[in-house]
């Protein structure tokens, strides 16, 4: 399987809450920390995935000046976003340990 953008995809979102957990960060800034941890994406994935998460109210934006041009939309998290993401961490935790086994060979794991 070369092509993971499809998996990429469905875990950005949650990704991307918790880089904003972390510290108030404008959109390139969140694309380029995702760069760095490994994920190869641009503007252009990441944006619409962050005017995603404003529209379903699990961020807010503060506008800010910018050394480079137009202002700047910092985004922080909501309660709403914080709750999101702790079902995030839950779902990923569950589908990282189902897949390990799999990939182990457990099949034959009792469900706990």
């Amino acid at each position: 399987m070369n092509n993971d953008t499809q998996i990429v995809k469905g875990i950005l979102e949650g990704c991307i809450l918790k880089i904003v957990e972390n510290e108030e960060i404008y959109g390139y800034k969140a694309v380029e920390k995702l760069n760095i941890l490994g994920f190869e994406v641009n503007e252009a994935t990441v944006y619409p995935i962050l005017t995603r998460l404003q529209n379903k109210e699990y961020l807010n934006i503060d506008k800010r000046p910018s050394p480079y041009g137009p202002m700047r939309k910092y985004y922080s998290l909501t309660e709403a976003g914080k709750k999101s993401l702790q079902e995030f961490r839950d779902t990923w935790d569950r589908i990282k340990n189902i897949v390990n086994k799999v990939m182990k060979g457990d099949e034959n794991d009792k469900k706990k």
